[in-house]
């Protein structure tokens, strides 16, 4: 894999507008402040309400900037009129939205797959919440985004949309069933879009990263663990500074960025690279092809 080292200049992230799902806490909270930091105006959404109107009112403590430079909004990302209305707000503030980012997600709820379960308990259907959040709370961005990010943007402005999947998202995580199947949910969605919303009308870009163990809140349970392995991990900031790399780079598009001890790596290009030996030429072949015939996957949405 190629190693992945974020180009972000001073001008970068100046006077770019955001708007961030699950900014209040871990990852999106460092996010939403090296942002503001580097001169880029955010809207921020997340359950936590004085975590989140905390972080806006020390952002936007330092000068009178107008519009404020940093506003949070109570956010719930399972529902869509929740998040409609965190674009609202950032366009009613700021006139226009140039970059979307879902970092709001939670970790796994209980045993799905429980050994204790019994013909009668099992009759009581699970929580779906894990997957809502996750997922649902991506795609709901990812679509508004869609629409959201062309209005008031020249057609050749530079726009995109981050989503926050996981190495889980494309390595097996034992013991977290619903949270990696929505995070490979996460990857999927990201794969699906990356050549559809790349081209017109919407020329939007996409791109993933998928984090190793992160030191959050969702950790908790295994950190000591983890630290007494002396394996690598990542901060919320080195995260943040990952996802803010993918803003600033207008040539970024399909990406996953995985990323481990402050490090990324860029995944995507080395399965498609290495093809033809993990699946064999002829099918390799045979399904570029088909590939080919899809294209951006107009055939599915007429």
């Amino acid at each position: 894999m190629a190693q992945y080292h974020p180009k972000i200049t001073p001008e970068s992230l100046k006077d770019k507008v955001l708007v961030v799902t699950g900014g209040a806490n871990g990852i999106g909270a460092s996010f939403v402040e090296y942002c503001c930091q580097h001169g880029a105006y955010v809207c921020f959404g997340d359950l936590a309400v004085d975590a989140g109107s905390q972080i806006a009112q020390n952002l936007c403590s330092s000068g009178s900037s107008s519009p404020p430079r940093a506003i949070f909004q109570h956010t719930d990302v399972t529902d869509y009129e929740s998040v409609l209305g965190l674009f609202d707000l950032a366009l009613e503030k700021y006139g226009h939205v140039d970059h979307a980012i879902a970092c709001a997600g939670i970790m796994e709820i209980g045993n799905c797959f429980d050994p204790a379960l019994t013909l009668e308990t099992v009759r009581e259907a699970p929580t779906t919440k894990v997957l809502d959040v996750n997922l649902t709370g991506c795609l709901y961005l990812a679509r508004i985004a869609s629409v959201y990010l062309r209005h008031n943007r020249p057609t050749d402005a530079d726009r995109s949309i981050t989503v926050i999947s996981s190495l889980a998202g494309f390595k097996e995580t034992p013991g977290a069933f619903v949270y990696q199947s929505s995070k490979h949910g996460v990857l999927g969605l990201m794969r699906s879009l990356r050549l559809y919303l790349l081209s017109a009308p919407h020329r939007i870009r996409i791109n993933a990263v998928c984090p190793w163990m992160t030191t959050t809140g969702m950790v908790e349970g295994i950190r000591n663990a983890w630290m007494k392995a002396n394996l690598p991990s990542n901060s919320p900031a080195d995260i943040g500074h990952i996802i803010a790399g993918l803003l600033a780079d207008p040539t970024l598009n399909g990406k996953s960025m995985y990323v481990e001890g402050g490090r990324a790596w860029a995944i995507e290009a080395n399965l498609d690279r290495l093809e033809p030996e993990w699946l064999g030429e002829e099918p390799s072949r045979s399904l570029a092809k088909g590939q080919a015939l899809l294209g951006s996957g107009d055939v599915w949405v007429q």
